[in-house]
């Protein structure tokens, strides 16, 4: 029962909320301090907590205060009404303009009691304002959406007459230049921002800006997946590259060959966020895509990346060795770089020497010595690696092995009291050791350096939200891989979609195949022994494949079975 002093300070929604049970008169005093503290809507600060449910709370303040719930999505929004109140206000109150009929401006809000929302919107158009109430979620999906069509919707600008003349995709690369001339447009300006923060914001690891005949889109690539967001007018295509060359120092009056270049973007006083760069003429424009570094990613730590037990303890064996080589292989986008730094992490202490040859370095990271190679300077992996072993070094880490020179290097350093960390590409761990050997490296220098071979995927991780059981059949579920011990208990997972998720699956987690070498596979390597007799020894040896780790993975309801057999192919 609410006390006498919590409810002489309760406003009308949160004492209605007590009294139907939905709160304590404890929590709803809390919550409306926090929510005066923070300066947003009472509603907004319970269902952003998930105190109470959002469908709930709009129905009780529809009932309590006479104003009619509406659902948003079926309303269409005018843009020009959006752009009559300032975002800020918009987001700080969570109120929406929706449209204007005479002298009234109707108004979306998930809390009829923000009397204050309503007066400054109405102090800010010079119009009254008449409250329309709203589920708090779609209300905020709401806002994101009008505010992204109102910042993209840079097709307004399209009809200007200094755009319609200019050459989009002519033959002669050199015929205009006044796209470029005028790169700090505020207009561009401000779209290229905006979809560079929704990146970060939405955990999207690559932006590309693509140019087509009579389109130009925006894509994401988030959880591995490409998906578009945005379709700027295709007369804006030179003014966007220009700004995305600036911001990353490339040469604007070149657009015949590829360039590569690197921009940060500072989020606060100690957080940061780099962008590596790469522009590459097609017929129609230059795409250019923006990979999206972020250096928090090697300071998740090893149990984030989504290790098994064993195999988490067999990588942290290796790097404890004071010498040997650790191959992390896989295609782009694995996860290879995250892995690599996540143990250059846990090795960079004060009593060691590391350096790092990459190209370029992705993650930077204090206390280890990177270096960029540059092959027009002749500071090639190569090169650098001699450099490095002239440098009282103890662990080395270079990008990739790509040569048979630096291989050589490499295992010469790991053959002479050094730890050396690189990346292959190759399909699984046992193809790793026929590369190399492929590539020149004599099958005794792999045998005797090489001590941990790790390949991996990321898989999309479903939703813990939404995800729900999957009705599969035993003999389809032999057929993936499953054995007949894996079947009692068993429990499938699919994706289904909520709006905390994208499509059921909310981030990545790693499937790994984390191979060490035993006496016995040397053996194998020094007779020659091919991939698919490494492969067998593997499996004898109890090491999982990536089949098999996914297949885990499926088993513990982290990812679906859908996702396993798109990333493992097999």
């Amino acid at each position: 029962m609410a006390t006498p002093g919590a409810q002489k300070n309760l406003s009308g929604l949160a004492q209605r909320l007590v009294n139907d049970g939905l709160l304590t008169d404890a929590d709803a005093l809390q919550a409306q301090e926090k929510a005066d503290s923070k300066k947003i809507p009472l509603v907004s600060y319970l269902v952003s907590k998930k105190l109470v449910d959002g469908v709930a709370v709009a129905g009780i303040a529809s009932e309590e205060f006479g104003v009619p719930l509406f659902d948003v999505d079926a309303i269409e929004i005018e843009t020009d009404i959006i752009k009559l109140v300032d975002e800020k206000l918009v987001r700080q109150h969570h109120a929406l303009p929706l449209f204007k009929r005479g002298n009234r401006l109707f108004v979306a809000v998930s809390d009829p009691t923000n009397l204050v929302a309503l007066d400054e919107i109405k102090f800010h158009v010079g119009a009254n304002t008449e409250a329309i109430l709203v589920e708090e979620n779609k209300l905020l999906d709401a806002i994101e959406k009008a505010m992204d069509a109102s910042d993209t919707s840079l097709a307004d600008l399209g009809g200007d007459a200094d755009l319609d003349d200019l050459d989009i995709g002519g033959e002669d690369d050199q015929s205009d230049d006044s796209a470029d001339t005028d790169v700090d447009d505020a207009p561009v300006v401000r779209f290229v921002n905006k979809i560079l923060l929704d990146a970060i914001n939405t955990g999207a690891s690559d932006v590309h800006f693509e140019p087509y005949e009579k389109i130009y889109r925006v894509r994401y690539r988030r959880d591995g997946v490409l998906k578009e967001i945005a379709t700027p007018p295709i007369a804006l295509s030179r003014r966007i590259s220009a700004r995305l060359k600036v911001l990353s120092r490339l040469d604007i009056s070149e657009r015949r060959v590829p360039q590569d270049g690197r921009m940060k973007m500072r989020l606060s006083k100690n957080r940061a966020i780099d962008f590596r760069v790469n522009s590459c003429p097609t017929l129609f424009g230059e795409k250019i895509v923006l990979r999206i570094l972020d250096p928090t990613s090697a300071q998740l730590g090893i149990d984030a990346l989504g290790y098994e037990e064993d195999q988490k303890q067999l990588y942290m064996d290796a790097l404890a060795q004071p010498q040997g080589m650790i191959l992390v292989t896989g295609p782009t986008g694995s996860g290879k770089t995250v892995s690599l730094y996540t143990g250059l992490n846990i090795l960079n202490t004060e009593d060691r020497n590391i350096s790092t040859a990459e190209d370029p370095a992705e993650i930077n990271l204090p206390g280890v010595n990177q270096v960029n190679v540059n092959n027009k300077v002749g500071l090639t992996f190569s090169s650098a690696l001699k450099a490095f072993l002239r440098q009282d070094p103890d662990i080395i880490m270079v990008g990739e092995i790509r040569d048979i020179e630096t291989a050589e290097i490499a295992i010469k350093a790991a053959q002479t009291g050094h730890l050396v960390l690189s990346t292959l590409h190759t399909n699984d761990a046992p193809q790793t050791l026929s590369r190399m050997v492929n590539m020149g490296v004599a099958p005794f220098n792999i045998a005797s350096s090489v001590t941990l071979i790790i390949a991996q995927r990321l898989a999309r991780r479903l939703c813990k939200s939404c995800k729900k059981p999957a009705n599969i059949p035993r003999e389809a579920l032999l057929e993936e891989g499953f054995t007949e011990e894996d079947l009692p208990g068993l429990k499938i997972y699919k994706p289904v979609g909520c709006d905390q998720c994208d499509k059921g699956y909310k981030g990545r987690v790693g499937i790994y195949q984390v191979m060490p070498i035993s006496d016995e596979m040397a053996r194998i390597i020094m007779a020659d022994g091919n991939a698919i007799q490494l492969a067998d020894q593997a499996a004898k040896e109890g090491v999982n494949d990536l089949r098999r780790s996914g297949l885990i993975k499926v088993k513990r309801g982290l990812t679906g079975l859908e996702e396993i057999n798109r990333v493992t192919k097999e």
